[in-house]
C-alpha cells in the first residue's frame, strides 16, 4: 500500500509562486507514473500535470503551460509541482496521484493512489 502526503499549499497573491511536494511511504514510486490534479468548488477534478515513471515525458493542461513545472525525485520518493505566475483561477484543492497510465495528451488516467489534498488559494 502507498500513502501519499501533499504539502506546500497556502494563500498567495496573484503573480506569486508556490511549490507543492508529495511524499510517499509504503513502497517506492520509482516505477509509477505520477500526476497532480486539482478540484475547484463546483468543478470536476482535472489533471493539471503528469510525469512518466522514466521522467522523460510530461503533460500539462493548457492553462498552466509555461507556469507550472512537474518534477520527480525517485531517490527521495518525492513528486513536486512548482507553480509560478499564479492566477485566482488556480485556486483549488490540489491532489497528488500515483499509478495508472500516462499520456502526453491527456495526462494521468486511473491512478491507483491519491493524497488527501492541499488547498491552494490565490487572491487577486
Amino acid at each position: 500500500q502507498v500513502q501519499l502526503v501533499e504539502s506546500g499549499g497556502g494563500l498567495v497573491q496573484a503573480g506569486g509562486s508556490l511549490r507543492l511536494s508529495c511524499a510517499a511511504s509504503g513502497r517506492t514510486l520509482s516505477s509509477y507514473n505520477l500526476g497532480w490534479f486539482r478540484q475547484a468548488p463546483g468543478k470536476a477534478r482535472e489533471c493539471v500535470a503528469a510525469i512518466s515513471w522514466t521522467g522523460r515525458n510530461t503533460y500539462y493542461v493548457d492553462n498552466v503551460k509555461g507556469r507550472f513545472t512537474i518534477s520527480r525525485d525517485n531517490a527521495k520518493i518525492v513528486a513536486s509541482l512548482q507553480m509560478d505566475s499564479l492566477k485566482p483561477e488556480d485556486t483549488a484543492v490540489y491532489y497528488c496521484a500515483a499509478g495508472g497510465s500516462m499520456s502526453i495528451t491527456v495526462g494521468l488516467s486511473s491512478p491507483l493512489y491519491w493524497g488527501q489534498g492541499t488547498q491552494v488559494t490565490v487572491s487577486s
